[in-house]
């Protein structure tokens, strides 16, 4: 059930009725016509632009579309009140029944707020995707928390999703890091480790090597680095990546995929990709415009193999073969987005960091060329996290050796808390992680505040239980904080397909803590008037007044549910 978009029906219903009677031309467009809460809660329930985005096209008045749109709606049952208001808006309160039937329909509707919006398209997430040559630190924490619940949000508004993780095992820095653990190696045989500079220095490489050792005991001590590189370098790869599937379960994701990028090399995959491009006319030798502002003093113009990625929207073409023949970092991603629009994905979406801000225009190009424009490409930047302990910056990980890590964050933190703080914030836009704030136990504190108001409901669950109450699902209301909560319940699929066409999981977090934030309010206002209490003295009134809090329990759990944080039943 979406009472707004139920409303919204009545609305469009009501404008065609006007315009088959000759009150509105025919032909006009509705798709901007809306239905939302009013800006202020005393001008009614829920509000409608109609009036004011068909008067131009009708060439009306929108105050006299108004007048006759509002005696259309109030005909209608659920309709209490119509006023138009100023030059044409139209506020409209519904019924006390309209608001009853929709805790019923919270109690009793499996999923209440899923959306078949998605209608099951194809989606891929790709998130996390961190180099496997170390633990993944608090960046790597704010990506992996947004991509998660970004899924989830899209799987709850009906599309079927993928989580997919890219590991960057073709490049250089995994030899980095075979060199790395065989220093480490080279230390459980007792031997002084070289960690020259270029190198990891973080302890967490000890125990791979340690691991190395059990399995090749010394026998690769003596032999010289390139009979030993690429058995090392799979071995440190591999640990890695056990290590950062620990890390993610530990914050509570899990990855349907993982891609590896060495899979791209020596398969045919990216002169596959490169070819497609060419053969649509995209792929042409020539020599780039130097690059703006201060001049590389090793620049110097030469022909290469360039990308027309500014046929489908970039700035600038793109090498993707360099003079030399060598593959730009460039042509491997193609690839592998190539490989996306191959599996037959809708839409493809990749979280980056905010140092990846160059890449946004390419990819979507890349895309939009390999699809010939049928699949849609967003990619979300994910930015800073700076962490804060007793009112200083939160001091690096020594284990990590130059940063603070993933499992240095949760277990200060904790995954439900780390999670919800996390989404506090739009994925753009910097985030402060205080520990001390985000533990207390305030109404400033975001993860607490929804957290106790879910707690208060299951105590007073505990309680209607122990006296041996029958719940019903029929609810009573005898105040407008009631209505109030009722109205915020009501919003919860809206904010749904909102956040999900916005791909801004953002939005649910907000959206709780004004749930709690109202039902907080009519708790408090239970203690001020025995009336309001959910626990009354006769049975019958009890289980009624308890269907309202049911509801916002139902409610909350859904929205944590999609952020990956588990509801609390108590605070301690």
């Amino acid at each position: 059930m979406n009472l707004f978009a139920d409303i919204r029906s009545l609305v469009i219903d009501s404008l065609n009725a006007m315009s088959a009677e000759g009150v509105l031309p025919e032909g006009l467009e509705f798709s901007n016509v809306a239905v939302e809460p009013p800006r202020d809660p005393l001008h009614g329930d829920m509000a409608t632009n109609a009036a004011m985005v068909l008067a131009k096209p009708a060439k009306m008045k929108p105050r006299d579309i108004a007048e006759k749109l509002s005696e259309k709606l109030a005909a209608d049952a659920r309709i209490e009140t119509v006023d138009v208001a100023g030059p044409g808006f139209i506020n409209l309160r519904l019924s006390e029944a309209v608001w009853s039937g929709l805790v019923e329909t919270v109690l009793t509707t499996e999923g209440f707020g899923r959306s078949t919006l998605g209608a099951q398209k194809k989606v891929n997430v790709e998130y996390v995707s961190a180099n496997p040559t170390g633990p993944m630190h608090v960046g790597h924490t704010r990506g992996a928390v947004f991509g998660d619940a970004l899924a989830s949000l899209l799987d709850f508004a009906g599309y079927d999703v993928t989580r997919e993780y890219y590991i960057n095992d073709g490049g250089a820095q995994v030899d980095v890091l075979a060199r790395s653990v065989f220093e480490r190696y080279r230390e459980a045989h007792g031997l002084s480790p070289e960690i020259a500079e270029g190198l990891y220095p973080g302890d967490y490489l000890v125990p791979v090597g340690e691991a190395l050792k059990e399995k090749y005991g010394d026998s690769l001590l003596d032999k010289p680095e390139e009979e030993w590189l690429a058995d090392v370098r799979v071995f440190a790869t591999d640990a890695m990546m056990a290590m950062i599937r620990d890390d993610l379960k530990m914050l509570g994701v899990e990855m349907d995929r993982f891609f590896s990028e060495k899979s791209l090399y020596n398969t045919g995959l990216i002169e596959t990709a490169i070819k497609e491009l060419d053969e649509k006319g995209l792929i042409y030798r020539g020599v780039l415009e130097p690059p703006k502002g201060k001049m590389p003093e090793d620049w110097e113009p030469r022909e290469q193999t360039l990308f027309k990625s500014t046929a489908h929207g970039d700035d600038v073409d793109r090498p993707i073969q360099k003079s030399d023949g060598a593959w730009t970092y460039f042509a491997p991603d193609i690839a592998y987005h190539y490989d996306k629009v191959k599996r037959g994905y809708d839409v493809i979406i990749d979280v980056f960091g905010a140092d990846h801000g160059g890449y946004v225009k390419r990819m979507k190009a890349a895309v939009s060329a390999l699809s010939d424009g049928k699949v849609d490409c967003d990619i979300k930047l994910i930015q800073l996290v700076k962490l804060f302990k007793n009112g200083a910056p939160f001091k690096m990980s020594k284990r990590a050796g130059t940063f603070v890590t993933l499992r240095d964050v949760v277990e200060q933190a904790g995954k439900d808390v780390t999670r919800f703080i996390m989404l506090t914030r739009k994925n753009d836009a910097s985030l402060d992680f205080d520990f001390d704030k985000v533990l207390e136990q305030s109404k400033d504190n975001p993860v607490f505040y929804v957290q106790y108001a879910h707690a208060r409901i299951c105590s007073v669950l505990r309680k209607a239980e122990a006296q041996g109450i029958t719940l019903s699902d029929t609810p009573r209301f005898d105040d407008s904080a009631e209505i109030a909560v009722a109205r915020k319940l009501a919003d919860f699929p809206r904010q749904v397909e909102i956040a999900a066409k916005g791909h801004e999981p953002h939005r649910i977090a907000f959206y709780l803590y004004d749930l709690a934030s109202d039902f907080h309010a009519l708790w408090n206002k239970g203690n001020e008037n025995e009336a309001l209490r959910f626990l009354q003295d006769d049975a019958e009134l009890s289980a009624a007044k308890i269907a309202l809090p049911r509801a916002v329990a139902v409610v909350i759990s859904a929205g944590l549910a999609i952020l990956g944080v588990t509801p609390a039943e108590e605070m301690r």
